[in-house]
């Protein structure tokens, strides 16, 4: 077996980098284009590079770096503690076996000349002051930042750094020793998802920016001029739901939810609300079908209008057509990457704004049928796993269950969620007798949810589920259901992003880049010429993933891989 790589500590400040390991540190001075050359010329040595948290080489990422193995403190806790804390004093404090301290910018101390406490906003503690204190925390100005700040002489913020590289090394070496084996893996997924995180950032999501004018002129009208125009793009919008209901124009206020039932009351149509699901379902009535489609029409324009419109536009996508907004590799809750800017939100409508620049082509792929792939993984249900031999694995579901393939996949959805009442319920008895290891792997989550026990997703993530009391038998049933949904939800996390970071290896050095990471699905831009190469990476690293995140399980996992020049293309 190969030498583990070489931690190596990289701290990057506005110009300036340290790189500390076992053999000192080495301080580079320079611009982003300077620093990323230095730390590229380190890659070649084959380090894990140790970061407080991966945002922080974004200036260099942006200057063409590429860190193939990282140690992500602040992604490593997450995984090892859960919560929503990554900051340095509560990464330091975890590592160290001590409470978790206020946030930097809440860290109270005596106010002069009372007996009362105030809020330290600064952070607290000299500058001067070594990073950890008597009580074994990190000081105020140093987990606020406040002690490698660009007013101190480069010599002092030189010197300091290199303490804030070596303190990275010491809390890194106390993370991994408290990961086993396969935590450990889940550990260097997690902190290339963090570096990923960073890269979907700075490369952002390529748009046709004409194409997306043309769209929203059509879903919401021209772009307005001035508050009057907008005015007059509302009531165009307004007119056709309002001659649906009979009524003048501003005699309904159809951004008002009970409005718009009272109004619907008055032509006859009785609802308990106007979710897009029950409008639905009139659609297909006589009587109240045109009413219907009128309001879900309005109700996709006024969310383009309002949420992704021309505003949005302007603020998200920069010259060079390409919309940016911040990532995350792991939520609060279950692990699962998110994004802002509209990123894991943009409607159907708009995902033909979605396209390849001149000269390549968008590869898209997701994860087919993965929860409960990933419960027959975890579980080691032999006859969950046998299902995962089909293509479609309802199909032998609905076999062993003796229902239909609808009433099947209701059932298995069901038992992840949590769901027993109606037909959901009946099916999931028949669950119970069919997949007995899968369903116990459920319960047991669930009952430590109610109790306010924290669980562990496949991979080692731990993730919190109560810390209070419930205020009610509700919650606590709630709290159970997102445990039962977490194990495998948070799971399957864990495998979508082994699989991007492989495929983001694969891509290295390429002109290939992933642009978005979307729930179980991911999207390519690559050279035209690269198609054929991509399709075949993304179905080689889910295989290479799954080998290491679910070794010996005999799960089977697909993905379906397309190349299309929108998003939208099939």
């Amino acid at each position: 077996m190969p030498p583990a790589p070489a931690p190596l500590a990289l701290v990057v400040l506005d110009g300036l980098a340290v790189l500390a390991g076992d053999a000192g540190a080495e301080v580079v001075a320079g611009g982003p284009d300077a620093l990323a050359a230095a730390v590229a010329a380190r890659e070649a040595d084959g380090p894990r590079w140790v970061l407080w948290s991966a945002r922080e080489v974004a200036p260099l990422v942006a200057a063409g770096l590429h860190l193939a193995r990282a140690h992500d403190l602040a992604a490593v806790h997450r995984l090892l503690h859960g919560g929503a804390r990554e900051d340095p004093a509560a990464v330091h404090a975890a590592a160290h076996g001590l409470p978790e301290p206020p946030e930097p910018s809440r860290r109270p101390r005596p106010a002069h000349g009372t007996g009362l406490l105030e809020l330290d906003l600064d952070g607290g503690g000299g500058a001067g002051d070594g990073p950890v204190g008597p009580d074994g925390v990190l000081t105020g100005a140093w987990a606020s930042g406040r002690a490698l700040g660009a007013d101190e002489p480069p010599a002092v913020r030189a010197e300091r750094a290199v303490r804030w590289a070596e303190l990275a090394l010491e809390v890194a070496a106390r993370q991994r020793a408290a990961l086993d084996g396969h935590a450990l893996s889940t550990a260097w997924s997690e902190s290339a998802a963090a570096l990923l995180a960073v890269e979907l950032e700075v490369t952002g999501l390529p748009v046709d920016v004409r194409a997306a004018e043309e769209l929203l002129g059509a879903l919401v009208g021209p772009r307005p001029r001035s508050e009057a125009e907008e005015r007059a793009a509302r009531a165009a919008r307004d007119a056709p739901v309002l001659a649906a209901l009979g009524a003048e124009p501003g005699a309904v206020d159809l951004r008002s939810p009970a409005a718009v039932l009272a109004a619907l009351r008055a032509r006859g149509v009785d609802l308990p609300d106007t979710r897009s699901w029950r409008l639905e379902r009139l659609t297909a009535d006589p009587a109240a079908g045109r009413l219907a489609r009128a309001l879900l029409h309005h109700r996709r324009a006024e969310r383009v209008a309002t949420t992704y419109g021309y505003a949005w536009l302007d603020a998200h996508v920069g010259a060079d057509g390409r919309l940016r907004g911040r990532w995350s590799a792991a939520d609060a809750a279950a692990g699962r990457m998110t994004a802002q800017a509209g990123l894991h939100n943009l409607p159907a409508e708009l995902r033909p704004v979605v396209a390849a620049e001149p000269g390549h082509v968008l590869v898209r792929a997701d994860l087919g049928q993965v929860e409960p792939r990933v419960l027959a993984a975890v579980s080691g249900d032999e006859g969950l796993l046998r299902a995962t031999a089909d293509d479609d694995l309802y199909a032998p579901v609905a076999a062993a269950l003796g229902v239909d393939r609808p009433t099947a996949k209701v059932a298995v959805l069901a038992a992840m969620y949590g769901q027993t009442s109606g037909a959901a319920g009946r099916a999931l008895e028949r669950m119970e007798r069919a997949y007995p290891r899968a369903l116990a792997h459920l319960r047991a989550a669930e009952a430590a949810g109610r109790e306010g026990r924290s669980v562990r997703t496949h991979g080692g993530r731990l993730v919190r589920t109560g810390g209070v009391p419930a205020a009610s038998a509700e919650a606590v049933a709630a709290r159970g259901r997102f445990a039962r949904n977490a194990v495998v939800q948070g799971s399957a996390a864990e495998l979508f992003k082994a699989w991007a970071v492989t495929v983001r290896a694969g891509l290295a050095g390429t002109g290939g880049r992933v642009v978005l990471c979307l729930h179980d699905e991911l999207l390519l831009h690559v050279p035209e010429a690269d198609a054929g190469r991509a399709v075949a990476l993304l179905e080689r690293a889910l295989g290479a993933a799954a080998g290491w995140w679910a070794p010996g399980s005999g799960a089977r996992f697909l993905a379906e891989a397309s190349v299309v020049r929108r998003w939208s293309e099939v």
